[in-house]
């Protein structure tokens, strides 16, 4: 079980001090890489116009571009609320970048009040992802957006 609360403390010091967005965004995807369990891709898309532009990541090479609206991830920035699928094969319109995937978490990440991207996690488990991992990597999703306000994103 992921202890949330450590990761969230982990993620501040990490991230409190750095101006670099860019940074920021590379420290926080590999420290939650690491510390999250059975997770087989996890990165941040960029919004860049009307689509979602593939940013820093770990994990095996992924799909550049996503459509809004398109799959987990469009469909996340889209309505700006998390999208937690615990079979991707089940969801309409699921964009296949990595086929071990099975279940998938996509946080959107607004900052000032304006999306800037999302947070996609995805594990080769079905239903790898539990309300409390909602509520913890929302948060974390939180915290990272409040540490880059009026500091802009990438």
């Amino acid at each position: 079980m992921t202890d949330y609360k450590m990761l969230k403390s982990q993620a501040e010091a990490l991230l409190r001090d750095e101006p670099d967005g860019l940074a920021s965004a590379a420290n926080f995807v590999a420290l939650l890489y690491n510390a999250l369990d059975d997770v087989n891709w996890l990165g941040i898309y960029v919004l860049r116009g009307d689509e979602l532009v593939l940013g820093p990541f770990q994990g095996q090479p992924a799909c550049v571009r996503i459509a809004m609206g398109s799959g987990v991830c469009g469909t996340a920035a889209a309505t700006l609320a998390t999208q937690r699928v615990p079979d991707v094969h089940a969801f309409p319109g699921h964009i296949v970048c990595d086929a071990a995937s099975r279940s998938e978490i996509v946080v959107p990440l607004v900052i000032d009040d304006a999306l800037v991207g999302v947070l996609d996690i995805d594990s080769p488990s079905l239903d790898r992802f539990s309300g409390e991992d909602q509520d913890g990597i929302e948060r974390l999703c939180a915290t990272f957006c409040g540490l880059r306000s009026g500091r802009g994103f990438l």
